[in-house]
């Protein structure tokens, strides 16, 4: 004989204080659990999503980032050359070089300054990122101290406002234009004339090109042809992979962090659900016997208590889900450990994310009960019946 399913549901719904507390445990375990996972997977989706597929990013072998990196304007006018780079509506070639450089800025209502990326471009850089797009104001004039911020800079950062100014390289930078990179990375940056920036912060060489495919298809043979001439000391990537690269190292300590607080929390949990079903076990001995004399077998008591266990964590798990989504509302910014700069970005849920936290959740549940369950199964049915 089989114990139905609606017998373990209504034993945790008789004991609702103790089904609460203990859910409530493996909620806050799964929430944590989850908002780590969602931490790492909104910074990874914001760098990646920064890169275009048919773009290609060029820096120097083993430079890691564009802040380490350095390509000579001989190497610039080589790369520009290749007859696989794309053509504009113009008829000019889709390709721009840039500089990157780190400067420090105070965040607003405080002194406290972070790193911030500034980034020289040219007039083929916007047309490359067709994800960036003006919000206020107007480009910056080739030629001339103007600038333009991205939205969280413009937001967090003194001067970063439209029609403000911030001071670096001994020079006074008004900016006219505020863009949205559609939450990438790029709008945790600074855009102005590259040429400007060269002359002010007195860098000899840029830091990076950045250039369209005509043919995608095309990478893997340019990316053999560029890489192995020797004028050239320089490596491509296309740009998704580049950005991706960016990201492995904070996400890697995020998924170490969040994993290491999680079996930590997990085992405060593991021990409310196992003491929950122990008390459950103890409350019902002369009800366990009244089954076993019916002719409930000792896999069908076992399994309705391990049932009871795997619906605590399933309900731990919901909850704990459910308030994990609203952390998609918040924007957090942090210290990117590739380019030493500071990036805003939010938490991302994803379907994964919701499988690994109701599997973890239920996880915890199994392992609090299966011994109480087993207690459960190996009682003798007379012992179980003089209880009462």
């Amino acid at each position: 004989m089989k114990i139905p399913f609606s017998y373990s549901f209504r034993n945790l719904w008789t004991r609702r204080l103790t089904t609460f507390l203990t859910a409530s445990g493996m909620a806050l375990v799964v929430f944590v659990f989850a908002a780590v996972l969602m931490l790492a997977e909104g910074l990874q989706k914001t760098l990646v999503e920064t890169g275009t597929y048919e773009n290609v990013v060029v820096i120097r072998k083993a430079a890691g980032s564009e802040v380490q990196s350095g390509v000579e304007r001989l190497q610039a006018s080589i790369i520009e050359t290749q007859p696989e780079i794309a053509l504009g509506p113009d008829g000019k070639r889709l390709a721009a070089k840039e500089l990157v450089v780190l400067i420090a800025l105070p965040k607003r209502g405080t002194d406290k300054p972070s790193n911030v990326v500034i980034r020289g471009i040219e007039d083929a850089s916007m047309p490359l990122r067709p994800q960036v797009k003006l919000r206020e104001g107007r480009l910056p004039r080739p030629g001339s101290s103007e600038i333009m911020a991205g939205s969280s800079i413009a937001k967090r950062f003194e001067g970063g406002g439209l029609g403000e100014t911030i001071r670096f390289a001994m020079r006074d930078w008004t900016v006219v234009g505020v863009f949205d990179a559609g939450n990438t990375s790029f709008d945790s940056e600074i855009w102005g004339d590259v040429n400007q920036f060269i002359q002010a912060f007195r860098r000899p060489a840029f830091s990076s090109m950045i250039f369209r495919l005509s043919d995608p298809s095309d990478f893997e043979e340019l990316k053999l042809r560029i890489e192995n001439e020797p004028r050239l000391t320089i490596e491509a990537m296309r740009e998704p992979e580049y950005y991706r690269k960016q990201s492995e190292a904070m996400a890697k300590f995020l998924r170490i962090l969040g994993l290491t607080l999680t079996i930590i929390f997990s085992l405060g949990a593991i021990i409310g659900a196992m003491i929950t079903m122990y008390s459950a076990v103890a409350n019902r001995v002369f009800e366990i016997g009244t089954m076993r004399a019916l002719g409930f077998q000792r896999r069908s008591i076992l399994t309705a208590f391990l049932m009871e266990a795997l619906l605590l964590g399933f309900i731990g798990g919901i909850v704990g889900l459910f308030f994990a989504s609203f952390l998609q509302l918040f924007t957090v910014s942090t210290l990117n450990f590739q380019t030493f700069s500071e990036l805003a970005f939010s938490f991302s849920l994803t379907a994964e994310i919701v499988y690994q936290g109701l599997l973890f959740s239920m996880i915890m549940g199994f392992v609090g009960g299966v011994l109480p369950a087993f207690r459960a199964a190996r009682m003798n049915i007379v012992e179980a019946l003089r209880s009462s």
